[in-house]
């Protein structure tokens, strides 16, 4: 039943797999976003998830300022938060992606964790508000994925990152093929799904995984998918591209219990491949959104530390140990 504590006993192939600490975790996430909740409509699953990313906001550092403006795009205005360290000037620009699927998700939903991005790396970092599914269906997010980018970079001197977690993976990604050879000077991608083969690795070893299993992967392509939508379109799923060269200095990390964990490895050697310069590292233990459980659980501090430190190499030219 929804709600039900978790026994680590009980937790399957998972039960010596997960600490202590993130069992917890996964008892609080399933107290407010029940896994039946995906077959729910689709306002409910907001308004839940919503909740719930209240629930486990940590507040902004000291000195994170913020503000919120409009972007134009042809027929519409995509939301933006800004997020600057008071007093100080900064030396890039991150540009994030949140996740949620393609259907869930807005400026609140990951406010802190810009907001940590923005303490750490003394970045300025903009989050995007994209046309989220299925009332915008795919291209509608990817277009202004790339408007916010393009804003961005018409309206900045500074260096950008691209950014994004989960489905805002795949955006970033999507990016930084589009506008290859231009403008981004590196690219953090956050246990993103970029269309890789599920017939094979981590999407059947990990096919039950907590808080993400290959149903809803499949769910949620679903849902964002236009009436003949092709696999193959790389604005859709960026491991189908047939050109990975150009491609901006990148950095993915992913979990080791989440389906997603091999495009990770798969999108690395790609680029590696075209001769780019490309980073993979599987963060053990952890499950599909671990950086909300960074408050009370240390291996997830840990990574996102590890991932704030490599935003900051990637923003200063630098290619992190």
């Amino acid at each position: 039943m929804a709600g039900d504590p978790i026994d680590p006993a009980s937790g399957g192939k998972y039960a010596g797999r997960l600490d202590a600490e993130l069992w917890d975790y996964l008892d609080r996430v399933n107290s407010w976003y029940p896994p039946e909740i995906v077959a729910a409509p689709i306002a409910e699953q907001r308004a839940v998830y919503d909740r719930m990313c209240v629930a486990f906001h940590r507040g902004r550092p000291e000195g994170v300022t913020t503000s919120d403006g409009l972007v134009a795009a042809a027929t519409h205005a995509i939301p933006v938060r800004r997020y600057r360290m008071a007093g100080k000037a900064a030396a890039a620009v991150v540009v994030y992606y949140h996740g949620g699927g393609f259907v869930l998700g807005d400026l609140d939903s990951h406010d802190d964790i810009c907001a940590e991005i923005c303490a750490g790396t003394g970045f300025e970092v903009i989050s995007a508000d994209y046309r989220l599914a299925p009332e915008h269906l795919h291209p509608a997010s990817f277009d202004d994925a790339l408007a916010v980018f393009e804003w961005v970079a018409a309206t900045s001197v500074l260096p950008i990152v691209l950014c994004g977690e989960s489905a805002g993976g795949n955006l970033a990604a999507a990016v930084a093929h589009t506008m290859r050879h231009r403008h981004a000077v590196g690219q953090m991608l956050i246990y993103p799904g970029l269309g890789g083969d599920e017939s094979r690795g981590s999407y059947i070893e990990h096919a039950e995984a907590p808080l993400l299993t290959l149903a809803d992967i499949e769910f949620y392509r679903r849902v964002r998918s236009a009436p003949g939508q092709s696999p193959d379109d790389p604005t859709f799923s960026p491991l189908r591209d047939r050109d990975f060269s150009g491609l901006p200095p990148t950095i993915i990390v992913t979990a080791e219990c989440d389906p997603l964990s091999c495009d990770g490895r798969t999108y690395r050697d790609r680029i590696l491949a075209a001769g780019g310069r490309a980073w993979w590292r599987e963060e053990p233990r952890l499950v599909h959104s671990f950086l909300r459980a960074r408050s009370t659980v240390p291996r997830a501090a840990e990574a996102f530390a590890r991932i704030i430190a490599d935003i900051d190499a990637l923003g200063r030219g630098e290619w992190p140990d």
